[in-house]
């Protein structure tokens, strides 16, 4: 072929990769710096949403609750998070919706773990059934930390009026606080509280997985944006769906325990350069996420309920319009 010819075409290529580039949509997710906050990092670096003309752009958030605040707004267009009351409460408002699952509790994975400082330990808090009396730090009143604090309690017999819910607005605050006393334990995300477990600072009682397993997180996007967008929805979902069940594969075994899996190798470093942390600190502190981005939606149910029993949620909430069924794929009830 003349060298001209190969010149033209490899112009042609150019302007159409540039043209491509162009005409590529733009959409803000709102996440926290967690291990399954990764998942957008993933599917940038393996060209997901490339694939499917988005161009993403990620905004990082302390704590749960406000990124369903910033999706209401408008802020951002799609959002990561924890399930928390306020999500909860505008959902029952119209606001939002949810479009897929994130992450959940679940045996041998490390999503939340909760942990008690040195003073409390030393003074006799061991576990679990010593929470009576205690002063718990969560990132807020009504968060997903203070829904994993009731459903533990619950299980070992202790009555939640009988705890101090403290709420410190950031993970890394909680960290924080547990590790210089200023609160007797905590609930706190896993890679906010390995450093800490690692270095001797807290003792950790335990991993909410491992105890009380539940629909933990899910992905949401403001009603007006579902129905006036829906494409754009349906693209996101299935890039965000492939990184999903690539960091799926990478930490779970076939019998569905933690297990560092071939791809682990690769990921590992995507999930540490995100939250800042090196890979010994990261590999102890997986979160579980399934890999189709199913929802438990008995569980989502329950949380409502739960919440608007505790006088949380004030409106109502109805659960099967708050999860959009043209989108979110149910699990099947355990």
């Amino acid at each position: 072929m003349p060298k001209g010819t190969l010149g033209a075409i490899a112009a042609a290529i150019s302007v159409l990769l540039t043209y491509a580039a162009a005409q590529a949509e733009t959409v803000k997710i709102g996440s926290l710096r967690t291990s399954s906050g990764s998942i957008v990092i993933i599917g940038q670096q393996r060209g997901y949403f490339d694939a499917e003309g988005l161009t993403v752009e990620l905004v990082n958030f302390d704590a749960a609750e406000p990124v369903a605040v910033a999706v209401t707004s408008g802020s951002i267009d799609f959002g990561v998070t924890g399930m928390t009351a306020g999500l909860y409460s505008l959902g029952g408002q119209g606001a939002i919706r949810i479009i897929s699952g994130q992450i959940q509790e679940h045996p041998t994975f490390r999503g939340s773990a909760i942990v008690a400082s040195n003073r409390a330990w030393d003074a006799g808090l061991k576990s679990f059934k010593d929470f009576a009396g205690k002063s718990i730090g969560v990132t807020q009143v009504g968060s997903a930390l203070h829904y994993s604090i009731a459903l533990i309690s619950d299980k070992y017999g202790v009555d939640l009026k009988t705890i101090r819910i403290v709420p410190l607005q950031a993970n890394a605050n909680v960290a924080t606080a547990v590790t210089g006393g200023q609160v007797d334990a905590a609930a706190v995300l896993g890679n906010f509280a390995m450093p800490g477990s690692q270095r001797g600072d807290v003792k950790l009682l335990g991993w909410v997985g491992d105890e009380t397993p539940w629909q933990f997180g899910a992905v949401i996007a403001a009603t007006k944006f579902t129905n006036e967008h829906t494409d754009t929805v349906k693209r996101f979902l299935v890039a965000f769906h492939k990184a999903q069940r690539d960091y799926h594969d990478a930490f779970t075994a076939p019998d569905g325990t933690r297990h560092d899996e071939a791809d682990a190798v690769n990921v590992l470093p995507i999930v540490a350069a995100y939250v800042g942390q090196t890979i010994e600190q990261v590999r102890p502190a997986i979160a579980y996420v399934d890999g189709a981005g199913r929802v438990d939606i008995k569980d989502v149910l329950h949380q409502i309920a739960w919440y608007r029993a505790q006088g949380f949620i004030k409106n109502e909430v109805d659960g099967n319009v708050l999860l959009d069924k043209r989108f979110v794929v149910p699990m099947p009830e355990r």
